[in-house]
């Protein structure tokens, strides 16, 4: 079994107005040395073996489901899972 962490995150070229946003805010809170934020998804899934490959399954997910492959990019983790 494998826990997978995907990270989701626009384009750099896609405007992120909520990261604007908080940005603006940190601003006004008097953290001025932040100078970007971009605001992304985070998930978590857990995943039993199977005979299909674990990336091409994840990648799979990732594309049909869970990230817009027009404005966001994402990239993943796996961790092997062990059985007590």
């Amino acid at each position: 079994m494998y826990k997978v962490k995907v990270y989701v995150t626009l384009r750099e070229s896609v405007l992120d107005p909520q990261g604007k946003a908080v940005t603006q805010s940190l601003h006004s809170l008097n953290y001025q040395e932040v100078t970007d934020v971009r605001i992304g998804k985070y998930m978590e899934l857990t995943i039993e073996q199977s005979e299909r490959d674990l990336d091409d399954v994840v990648n799979e997910i990732c594309t049909k489901l869970l990230a817009n492959p027009v404005i966001e990019d994402y990239r993943y983790e796996v961790e092997e899972c062990v059985a007590q």
